[in-house]
This record gives structure tokens, C-alpha cells and sequence, in this order.
């Protein structure tokens, strides 16, 4: 059984990070931006789907002084492979 840790600090890290995250997300793993309310939902979603992965494949990073900056890479991490799944499922694509 998988035990998984998580404060409320973290989540709220994740949360706020997650709203930047998104915008650049969706970019790298799009080319385009999904709008202003898609780009936060994509990094949210993507930054607790980053640090979820980050724990249950116990991975440690982390950038010594700079939490935040820490945070904001796994939290882009998790954004992109949220993006680039949904963008194999068709979803994401930008019409014309």
C-alpha cells in the first residue's frame, strides 16, 4: 500500500505554483495556450498530479534555498505530462 504525506502548505504551494506552471504547460506541451481559466486548471491539476508522482515514485529534488523554485519544476513536470496525456486522447488541439 502506497502511504502518501501531504500538508496543507505543500497544497497550497502547489495550488499557486501550479497557476504559472499551467501557462508555460500548456506551451511546451501544445504550442499554444489553453486560455486564461484552462492554463490554471492544467497547472493545478498538473501541479498535484507532479507532486503525487514525485512521492509515490520517491523522487527527491530539490534546490537548495529556493523551495518555491522547487515546487514550480515539479509542478511544471506534472503539467506537461497532464497536457501532453490529454493531448493524446485529442484533447487540447486548437481549431481553426
Amino acid at each position: 500500500m502506497i502511504d502518501i504525506h501531504l500538508d496543507m502548505d505543500t497544497v497550497l504551494v502547489w495550488i499557486l505554483v501550479g497557476l504559472v506552471a499551467g501557462a508555460l504547460a500548456s506551451r511546451v506541451a501544445l504550442g499554444h495556450g489553453l486560455g486564461l481559466l484552462g492554463d490554471l486548471v492544467a497547472g493545478i491539476v498538473g501541479a498535484f498530479l507532479g507532486g503525487v508522482l514525485a512521492e509515490v515514485l520517491k523522487i527527491k529534488f530539490s534546490i537548495n534555498g529556493h523551495p518555491i523554485i522547487t515546487e514550480m519544476i515539479v509542478a511544471f513536470v506534472g503539467a506537461v505530462i497532464l497536457l501532453f496525456v490529454l493531448r493524446m486522447l485529442g484533447f487540447g488541439r486548437k481549431h481553426d
